[in-house]
């Protein structure tokens, strides 16, 4: 059995499906943008039917909000070795380029994990345990709350500003490097 984060237990064929999904989900947002996007579509594009999509995803920012939330999971551990500065640096960096060569699925990204459905709010609480953790782990013995705190802070709206196309994931990353820098303390 593989696991379905957000709904049930799956098994391969049902894992297969959904993978199926997610990724005509980032076919379609690619060609139809955002605005465009619908489940009905993606379950198309992935040879499903409809009501079998929506099995598994209650809404498009459902489905959105999955794909973001595979990506980051599928991340590697977090390297604890060199620099402190270096380490939050790289997370940060690494979170903010999970979308960063896909402008239109990183707009995707950030309207839909604001999106109220409980599927979404579920993902959500786990997306920000997810980077919680990461840098947490990153920081180490200097996991000081109010650190933690600023460093969610400042990612959160990174994502929201490049996802409001105000600016690239890319140039977000460089920025996350600056604020991590006003942010830690000086190393003595």
């Amino acid at each position: 059995m593989t696991t379905e984060p957000t709904r049930r237990r799956l098994t391969e064929r049902q894992a297969d499906t959904v993978r199926r999904l997610t990724d005509a989900a980032v076919e379609e947002v690619r060609e139809a943008g955002y605005e465009g996007l619908t489940v009905r579509n993606v379950a198309r594009r992935a040879g499903v039917a409809p009501a079998t999509a929506y099995t598994y995803f209650a809404s498009k920012n459902h489905l959105i909000t999955e794909v973001f939330w595979r990506r980051l999971s599928a991340l590697a551990p977090v390297d604890a070795d060199g620099p402190l500065l270096d380490r939050v640096v790289a997370v940060l960096r690494e979170i903010a380029l999970l979308v960063s060569d896909e402008p239109e699925l990183g707009a995707a990204c950030t309207t839909a994990m604001l999106g109220t459905d409980p599927d979404v709010r579920e993902l959500r609480v786990r997306i920000g345990a997810a980077i919680r953790e990461r840098i947490q782990a990153a920081l180490r013995d200097q996991d000081d709350p109010k650190i933690v705190g600023a460093l969610e802070l400042a990612y959160t709206g990174a994502l929201v500003h490049a996802g409001m196309g105000y600016t690239s994931y890319a140039r977000m990353a460089d920025r996350l490097a600056e604020m991590a820098k006003l942010i830690l303390p000086d190393p003595e």
